[in-house]
Formats: C-alpha cells, sequence, structure tokens
C-alpha cells in the first residue's frame, strides 16, 4: 500500500510538471488599463468604445489587479512574455 501512495505522489507532481511545460508560449494576462491613471477599464474601452468612438483604454499585459489599478506588469507585452520551465527565452529584456 505504501509503494502505491508515493506512486501516486509522483504521478500527481508529475502532472504538475506537465501543466507547467506545456505553458511555454502562452499568452500573458490581458487587461484593459487606463494609461494615465492605471485604472483597470471594461474591455470595450480598448476595442474602440462603444459606437466605434476612438479607445480610452490601452492593453496592459501580465501583473496584477489590486483596488481597481494595476501594477507589475507593463504595456508592452513583449515585456511581459516568458516562457514556462524548460522554455528557452527568445529575447532578453532590457528595462
Amino acid at each position: 500500500m505504501r509503494r502505491l501512495r508515493s506512486s501516486t505522489v509522483v504521478l500527481g507532481g508529475m502532472g504538475v510538471l506537465a501543466a507547467t511545460i506545456t505553458s511555454c508560449g502562452s499568452e500573458p494576462d490581458r487587461r484593459c488599463v487606463d494609461p494615465v491613471t492605471r485604472d483597470k477599464l471594461p474591455s470595450y474601452e480598448c476595442d474602440g468604445g462603444s459606437g466605434g468612438g476612438t479607445a480610452r483604454g490601452t492593453y496592459y499585459y501580465g501583473g496584477s489587479v489590486s483596488n481597481g489599478k494595476v501594477s507589475g506588469g507593463s504595456f508592452d507585452k513583449s515585456a511581459v512574455e516568458r516562457g514556462g520551465f524548460g522554455c528557452s527565452s527568445s529575447g532578453s529584456g532590457g528595462g
């Protein structure tokens, strides 16, 4: 019985590892944000607004939202793209 339990733990860990490896190349989180105030906006604000007007927001990649404001990410998608475990990085970030 003990051997069976340890095998289950190993297989469970392999599932987590496989999920991490397959995340290689997945898109970073994307949010619509006011570029001046960094307030999170509804997605239609980045898609030209209602009625075909100009977009008020810009997409913000990665990071997190706290009290309606974003932080820890970037408006530059390539700045936050990073591969998962075992992925080769296609570029190096420099500020």
